[in-house]
């Protein structure tokens, strides 16, 4: 089980990560949602709004309304997400990563992130 910080900090890597993607691709497959990430072994959830630039208000707490898109994992999947030795689709087909959103918004993932 990892810690509270390292969690930050892989949050920040994969925000690092979307920023990488090329702007045409994040343009056509990101639109601006509000997104909620559960990191279910620590109960701690960290909440940002994504768009076609990347990610932004990255903040640890309950969003302030409900969020588009709603991501659950434990600490583990998520740093592992974060260094590369997990992918989104592996984990999601395996249930260690949970995704509620909208059809629309998990073809947009799937485009985006593989899914």
């Amino acid at each position: 089980m990892a810690t509270v910080e390292q969690c930050r900090v892989a949050l920040a890597e994969l925000t690092a990560k979307l920023a990488g993607v090329q702007p045409e691709l994040r343009a056509r497959h990101v639109p601006d949602r509000r997104v909620s990430c559960l990191v279910t072994d620590l109960d701690v959830v960290f909440c940002c709004r994504l768009d076609q630039h990347g990610v932004h208000d990255l903040v640890e707490g309950e969003p302030d309304g409900p969020a588009d898109l709603r991501l659950s994992m434990d600490s583990d999947v998520l740093l592992a997400l974060a260094a590369g030795d997990e992918d989104f689709l592996s984990a999601w087909l395996r249930g260690r990563l949970q995704v509620s959103a909208s059809m629309r918004d998990l073809l947009r993932l799937r485009s985006l992130f593989g899914l």
